[in-house]
């Protein structure tokens, strides 16, 4: 029997949620379902619920580059997918490892603000991830507040994804999800101008882990060797149809139901 060919692998860094429906469980869950093998590398342990974050604490960063480092001399990665930091230590951390392999395309979900709207990230941190990890970035993928919080001195949306993009991101996805408009319009920047617009249904209600599962699922594309702007076209289609069969486990925000396409078939047997 030959041996079966392995799937293309991401690694995550990102923090853990008691809840399963964010961080590191929403991007092994994300990567699983496109046909990824996640290596996860653990950066901080939150305590939260479906409605907030109440507290976190970071990951010492000498343990960050050591389970980083056990998995990139053993295994062959495809890809890198970033999302919480939980310290500036833990964003110098990423970037000394990220520049030894420096050909992985590498894709930032930029969290500052939980959910419900706890902060993630103070001045310091944003800061180092601005000026140490924004020009490895392949793709940024800020929702408006994060992109508005990541350029403050920025006149509209546009604005910010030009100051993003000067700031070293190949591309800038930013999402409107939190934008007043009847549909949620995501917009993708490069190459110093507005490449694409992408017009998506507003579901009725919020989702926890929604932008954890469009980065991952971007990072796990592009590990499948899609081109960047297909990779994001085909990751807003997969988080979309997550949001659109979510559910709700708790008290607050609904959960992405990242396995959609197996409760789909399912439906569609006799």
């Amino acid at each position: 029997m030959s041996e079966q060919e392995s799937p293309p692998l991401v690694m995550t860094f990102a923090g853990v949620a008691g809840t399963g429906g964010a961080g590191i469980q929403a991007d092994i869950e994300s990567l699983a379902s496109i046909g990824c093998h996640a290596a996860p590398v653990l950066t901080a342990i939150t305590v939260q619920d479906t409605q907030n974050v109440k507290s976190y604490a970071a990951v010492d960063a000498n343990l960050v580059i050591e389970q980083a480092r056990a998995v990139l001399e053993d295994m062959s990665v495809d890809a890198f997918k970033i999302g919480m930091l939980g310290s500036v230590e833990n964003v110098e951390a990423i970037h000394a490892v990220l520049m030894d392999y420096a050909d992985i395309p590498v894709v930032l979900d930029p969290i500052i603000l939980a959910g419900g709207g706890g902060m993630l990230a103070d001045d310091d941190l944003i800061d180092a991830m601005v000026n140490l990890l924004f020009p490895l970035t392949t793709i940024l993928t800020p929702n408006s507040r994060e992109a508005r919080a990541l350029a403050p001195e920025a006149d509209s949306l546009e604005a910010c994804a030009q100051e993003l993009l000067e700031a070293g991101c190949q591309y800038v996805l930013i999402t409107g999800t939190h934008e007043r408009t009847v549909e949620v319009i995501n917009t993708l920047y490069g190459n110093r101008r507005q490449l694409e617009s992408y017009a998506w249904e507003r579901l009725p209600n919020s989702y926890h882990g929604s932008g954890c599962t469009l980065a991952a699922t971007v990072a796990g594309l592009l590990a499948h060797g899609l081109d960047p702007v297909a990779a994001v076209h085909e990751a807003q289609d997969f988080t979309w149809q997550s949001l659109k069969y979510g559910y709700r486990v708790g008290m607050g925000q609904h959960l992405p139901n990242r396995l959609f396409w197996a409760q789909s078939e399912e439906d569609e047997e006799p």
